[in-house]
Formats: structure tokens, sequence, C-alpha cells
């Protein structure tokens, strides 16, 4: 949330009325209700509050702080799943009970000052964490302890890294920009035979930590351009290319879709759910109304060189989960005027499609993800 367009929270304390900035990267509005806590209150106490939706700004010990939002989190999933009588029923009810959480745990909030020092006693350095995710502070603020640990844990990765296999190196993620944790569509790239002969030019569409563009420079084309139109991911592609040492054949452009002009071969890996994002990094899942997956097959004709191939890197679970169905994607494929010339599946390999207590198991056990060959009809 930028400074120069500031949401404050208010609150009473000790008499005197207090402001702060408003730290919420997913744009959770400022508790209308907040109450002061500290080590004295009960874990059933502080539930009851959070759950009727008053927030705690805690004083306390700073490690009684994480115990008690693991004990808040300890009592939501002791809640009993509502039945769905269908997987896309199940899926609805998942995504609400994950966001009647995320309300739930985000109301445990922590104070900091105008250098992102937390003042509770044992409480850890967060300056570097913060200032790489918000910019310099600048200004006092609150954030919810949840979001906390979110920043500090993309600090974490961002500072050792995702070990890429078919790179042979390692993607710093930043925070806000999806991490390329889950492997099968690199694989797919990294596997696919390239047109021939080798393109000379790429498109990355939707260049995200740049994993892509890497990839397909490392893969023998001489100039990929990568583009995005999130501030964080173009600085997080920029800054692995140039560690990457491919700022020669890699440029990151900061556009809606397509950089200007064609390419003999353009590759997508847009969101592969269709629906609302709840936070900024959900926007990697999440494309609502397949906004993404849409703008790239109705416009990647106009932009593919004669002969050129277009690949989609996309999962099937949307159509498992029945919020989009194979003839939708077979439909928008030739309402483009493009065919499929060819199709590469992997299945999933992390450890969510093993897991039978996930109450989408059915769904994601028979997921399967596709790098489709389009090409112009």
């Amino acid at each position: 949330m930028a400074d120069d367009a500031p949401v404050l929270v208010n609150w009473d304390e000790g008499g005197q009325a207090h402001a702060a900035l408003w730290r919420s990267e997913s744009g959770v509005a400022p508790p209308k209700k907040l109450q002061i806590a500290d080590d004295r209150i009960t874990a059933d106490a502080a539930y009851r509050l959070a759950s009727e939706g008053t927030a705690l700004l805690w004083r306390g010990d700073f490690q009684n702080a994480r115990q008690l939002l693991q004990a808040l989190a300890r009592r939501i999933d002791r809640k009993p799943r509502k039945a769905a009588p269908s997987i896309t029923e199940a899926f609805h009810f998942n995504r609400q009970a994950q966001a009647q959480r995320a309300r739930t745990l985000g109301m445990l909030l922590l104070p900091c000052d105008e250098n992102y020092a937390i003042p509770l006693r044992r409480a850890p350095d967060v300056q570097a964490a913060c200032t790489e995710a918000y910019g310099p502070a600048q200004r006092p603020s609150i954030l919810s302890l949840r979001e906390l640990q979110g920043v500090i844990g993309a600090h974490e990765w961002r500072k050792k890294g995702v070990e890429i296999a078919a790179l042979g190196a390692r993607i710093h993620p930043h925070y806000g920009v999806f991490s390329p944790v889950r492997g099968e569509y690199v694989d797919l790239v990294a596997e696919t035979p390239l047109p021939l002969p080798l393109p000379q030019l790429a498109f990355d569409i939707g260049a995200g930590t740049g994993v892509l563009a890497a990839l397909l420079a490392r893969r023998g084309v001489k100039h990929v351009i990568g583009t995005d139109c999130e501030p964080r991911a173009l600085a997080c592609a920029r800054e692995n290319i140039e560690r990457l040492g491919l700022g020669k054949q890699v440029e990151i452009v900061a556009a809606d879709l397509f950089p200007p002009g064609r390419a003999p071969l353009i590759v997508c890996n847009p969101p592969w759910l269709p629906g609302r994002a709840n936070s900024p990094l959900e926007h990697a899942v999440y494309d609502p109304d397949s906004r993404m997956l849409k703008g790239f097959l109705a416009g990647v004709g106009a932009h593919l060189a004669p002969g050129g191939e277009a690949w989609l890197i996309l999962s099937d679970l949307a159509e498992h989960l029945g919020l989009r169905t194979r003839a939708d994607l077979l439909a928008l494929i030739e309402d483009a005027g493009l065919q499929v010339v060819g199709r590469h599946d992997i299945k999933p390999r992390h450890p969510r499609a093993a897991d039978q207590s996930d109450p989408l198991h059915v769904a994601r056990a028979a997921e399967v993800t596709s790098l489709w060959r389009l090409a112009a009809r």
C-alpha cells in the first residue's frame, strides 16, 4: 500500500487518540474495532474477539503473539467442514473458509515504528524484510502478525532462492511475486522441442520471476522479451536475469500482455483458475473471468510471426473443479483463429496432489498440466 495515498488505523490507548499507517497487501480495510491486548489474554478470549471482528493490537511479548496466532489457527481448523454436494461447491466452500480464516487470523496486529522496528519484547529485526516488501518506512505503521510472517518468509526465499533444475541455477522471488516452487510448468518449457529453425526471438508473457524467459535464453533463443504489468514482478525478473548473466539476451519490459512486434515463439503461463484473487500472490493462481487467458488467446495471433508457435501452459484443475470445461478452452482457441499442433502433458509432483485430507483431493489427484502448442489456422 503506497505511502502517497495512506490509509490510517485509528485507536484510543491510555486515554489518548492514536493513528498509524495501515499496511495490508491484500487490501483489507483497517479494523473498525480495536482493543489493546498483551500476554494476559487467553486464546479463547482472543478467538472470540477476533471472530467477532475486533482487532487486537499486541503490546506483549512477540514470541507469545506467535504462539497466540498458532492457538487461533488451531481453533479455526477444529471447526467441521461444510459438506458439499459437488466438487465445485467444495471448491467455493473451501475458498470461503480460507477467506474467513485469513480475516480472523489477520485480527492480531503489531506496531512498527518509523524504521520498521517492532517495539515489543523478543521482537526480531524485520527492517530489511519490510523495506523489501514496502519500501522505506518513514512513518509508524500497523500490520497483522500474519502479514508480517509472509513478509519475513518472502525475505528468506529471496535470500536463498529456489533451485531450478532445468536452469542449473536459483531463482530469487521477491515479495508479492509467485515463486516457481511448482516445477511442472518449468519442465514443460525445458523439455518441449523448440520450433525449427531455432527462434531468434521469443516473447514471455507475464514474466513473473523471469524463470521462463531465462530458460528460453539458456535453450538458445538469441533475444527474449519478457513482459509484466506488476512493478514488483518487473523488478524481480530484471534482478534474476542480471544475476544469471543473461542481461544481453533477455529484456524485461512493462506491458499488459504483449510487447510491440511479432515473434516466432510466444510463451504464456497464465493463472490457472478463473476467480477473484484475495491477495497479491493469488493473482498468479486466480484470473477473474479468465481475463489473461482470454486476452492472450485473442491477441497472440496478431503477434505471431508467420509460421510461429504460441505455447500456452495451463493446468486442467479448473476443469476438474467444474470452473471451466475443455470445450470452453478449445472454443477460445478456435475463436482466436488458432489450431492445436501439439500438446505435452505432465502430472503434478507437489504434496497436495497426494493429500487425501484435502477437501479438493479428487480434483488435485486428477490434475494434468499441459503445454499447448498453438499456431495460426
